[in-house]
């Protein structure tokens, strides 16, 4: 099947949509981004991933040539010329066509492209099982260098990371800021469960402000466990009774084992099984 991928202001065939190589998303990693899922046809959270879009684009002085309501709009209709039901959309805004200079102002307009299509999730066995991480060496950017609110297309730091996890043989790794505090995963928010309290590091930490973080975090609340911001350490994580992560397409997964560390009794953790149970309900609407 080919898809039909927003470029601009239209619908075009996969074939055809094309970026300029003087596009300063291809050339500087300049513009943003957002994973955004669908479960029976209903996009997740959009409200909540538009908000974060403009946010971040602001940021990083990026205006966006289309309005809230017509992204918005273009989304819904990609994710159904494509037929998807579960699904996967991508929802990306470069800085548009410029010089081979780093001056972000000589570009004439941003882009905007959308795909929609199948999403690659964890095998089953990892959920069921929980998965091995390990912790990364490389350092989670400075706070103070690009905002971790910010869903930047310069994803580097995550991908030397992540290719310590592979080069491991495990799927994901921890990646800690510069001052040894826990930020985030490669891909996905981290959570610790110790003593009945589910605990996550702070936006401030590093990590980016999750949608699917939120909702877990609105789920526990509402199943009256207590949920603490604060700043986590490789030892809170050694010793901790539960340790899952959550993402757009992890959503809820269990850890089992970090740095050859036995994570509770070596299987996910009944809060973890619990939250898990609950954002699927949420997520697909029953």
């Amino acid at each position: 099947m080919t898809l039909k991928i927003w470029l601009g202001n239209k619908l075009v065939d996969q074939a055809e949509a094309k970026i300029s190589v003087f596009d300063h998303g291809l050339l500087y990693g300049d513009g943003v981004f957002e994973g955004i899922r669908v479960y029976n046809k209903k996009i997740f959270e959009l409200d909540a991933h538009i908000k974060r879009l403009y946010e971040s684009a602001k940021v990083i002085r990026l205006e966006i040539p289309m309005s809230r309501e017509k992204i918005i709009d273009a989304t819904k209709k990609t994710t159904e010329a494509n037929g998807i039901i579960d699904g996967y959309i991508r929802l990306v805004v470069t800085r548009g066509i410029g010089t081979l200079g780093l001056n972000p102002f000589t570009c004439e307009e941003p882009i905007i492209f959308i795909i929609a299509d199948n999403v690659q999730l964890y095998p089953e066995e990892l959920y069921e099982n929980g998965m091995k991480i390990i912790s990364a060496t490389t350092v989670r950017n400075h706070p103070l260098s690009i905002p971790p609110q910010v869903k930047s297309m310069n994803y580097l730091n995550n991908i030397l990371a992540k290719i310590e996890a592979l080069d491991s043989n495990v799927p994901e790794a921890i990646m800690y800021n510069h001052e040894g505090y826990v930020a985030e995963a490669t891909g996905d928010n981290v959570f610790i469960v110790k003593d009945s309290v589910v605990y996550t590091p702070p936006v401030e930490a590093g990590a980016l402000e999750g949608i699917t973080r939120a909702v877990v975090m609105r789920i526990a609340r509402q199943e009256n466990i207590k949920v603490v911001e604060k700043n986590l350490t490789r030892f809170d994580l050694y010793v901790c009774d539960e340790l899952f992560l959550t993402g757009t397409a992890a959503e809820v997964i269990g850890v089992v084992e970090i740095d050859g560390r036995v994570i509770g009794e070596g299987k996910p953790g009944q809060c973890t099984l619990l939250l898990r149970k609950k954002f699927f309900k949420y997520a697909h609407g029953k």
